[in-house]
């Protein structure tokens, strides 16, 4: 038989046996190993004793230091260690398991940190794990598999956990595989009582003001509970603010701002506030416990200035348009509306800005004809101790400071009823 066949043979024979092959250039393993390469290293590791064979016939062996090893051999039994046959540089090791591998969880608030114990100098093993770490689902902090990987070491960083986990700590196990041997993993626990680490996520929801389909007559109206930061809301607007915070948390600040003028502070985890007065408005939350704070978040609210106009006819006939006499407004905290006929009789009047008349007395249509209206509003932009006693204003108009007339609503005129047809 030639050699080549001899090899072949040889080769076929190992395989069949459950030998794992593995190749640098002309040199072969032979039985159970496997081969590792990190850039231009190559290592040969084996579940047994190491052997190795030349398969373009006898060469000579040496160290990696150049010393001569073996002469003209085409198989050899290397010891652990680095060698050279024909300027092909390769390592060999003994696969070795860590019988007496454990850890301990240490948590703080910027990371977690796993204190690997055995001896794990024997080569450079690597790890694997898996624990559970909490992500925000834009509702609820819910449990989401984590997993990381690398060279394992005695201390493993891993980011800050916010709640109690399972760790599952798994070493070499691509190369065990390879070498057929069983799975070598240890289990931890990070109990709720040892996370320090706290985290919110700052959320709102706000008091909506009609349907969300509702034709109205107050502009800026908040008709979705869900803030957009980019919009002007007509106050007064009463917000709930939720901290969302991550089970570790134990203490709760709130600040509340106009521009930069504090205004409140509060100390439960969830607020409610009522936005009155216009301006941008900026919600601040920090959480924290004994050891750790969380970073601050914040959100931000704008109020309209108020504003006021009235109509001057309305056509009550049913057709679903402009069928009542209302008043376009926003950003109102009082007002008042006196219709009376030709002869000054009051014919209807209301309160609520959100509502008009509807053009009947007593449930029987009103003649068609001018009617005469009285208003008088306050905006949430009113001096706090503004009334209707102080100088009248027919539309709204900002004045110096000292004539204290802004958000202050004096208003009458004619409205015209046209019921027309449908």
């Amino acid at each position: 038989m030639s050699r080549r066949l001899q090899r072949i043979f040889v080769f076929v024979l190992f395989s069949l046996s459950g030998a794992v092959f593995c190749l640098a250039a002309d040199i072969e393993c032979v039985g159970k190993a496997t081969q590792v390469v990190e850039g231009n290293d190559t290592t040969f590791i084996f579940r047994d004793e190491p052997a190795l064979r030349s398969n373009i016939g006898a060469v000579d062996w040496y160290t990696s230091d150049g010393t001569l090893y073996a002469s003209g051999m085409e198989e050899i039994f290397p010891e652990d260690g680095c060698y050279r046959v024909n300027n092909i540089h390769f390592c060999v090791q003994t696969y070795k398991g860590i019988d007496d591998l454990d850890f301990t969880i240490e948590a703080t608030c910027e990371n977690t940190l796993l204190h690997v114990t055995g001896d794990i100098s024997s080569r450079a093993h690597t790890y694997s794990l898996s624990y559970n770490a909490l992500a925000w689902n834009t509702e609820e902090w819910v449990d989401s598999a984590a997993t990381a990987d690398g060279k394992l070491t005695k201390t493993i960083v891993l980011p800050a956990l916010y709640g109690a986990t399972p760790i599952k700590l798994c070493y070499d196990e691509e190369i065990r595989e390879k070498l057929d041997l069983d799975s070598a993993c240890v289990e931890n626990e990070l109990k709720a009582d040892e996370v320090q680490a706290v985290k919110h996520e700052l959320t709102s929801l706000a008091t909506v003001r009609g349907n969300e389909n509702e034709k109205s007559n107050e502009r800026n109206r908040p008709t979705s509970q869900t803030l957009i930061a980019s919009s002007e809301y007509s106050g007064p607007l009463e917000v709930a603010f939720y901290s969302n915070p991550t089970p570790a948390a134990m203490y709760y600040r709130w600040a509340i701002y106009k521009s930069t003028e504090l205004l409140v502070t509060r100390n439960d985890q969830d607020i409610r506030y009522t936005f009155s007065e216009p301006g941008a408005y900026r919600i601040v939350c920090a959480v924290n416990n004994s050891h750790c704070t969380s970073d601050s978040t914040e959100m931000s609210v704008q109020i309209s200035e108020s504003y006021l106009a009235v109509p001057n006819v309305f056509t009550p006939n049913g057709d679903g348009k402009n069928d009542e006499f209302r008043v376009a407004y926003r950003s109102l905290r009082e007002f008042h509306c006196w219709v009376y006929n030709r002869w000054g009789k009051l014919v209807y009047e209301w309160t609520d800005p959100a509502k008009g008349w509807d053009g009947t007395i007593n449930g029987r249509p009103a003649a068609e004809g001018a009617y005469f209206y009285v208003i008088r509003a306050l905006g949430t932009d009113a001096d706090k101790n503004a009334s209707y006693s102080m100088k009248a204003v027919y539309t709204k108009k900002k004045l110096k400071a000292d004539e204290s007339v802004i958000g202050v609503y004096q208003m009458s005129g004619d409205i015209n009823l046209l019921r027309g047809r449908k």
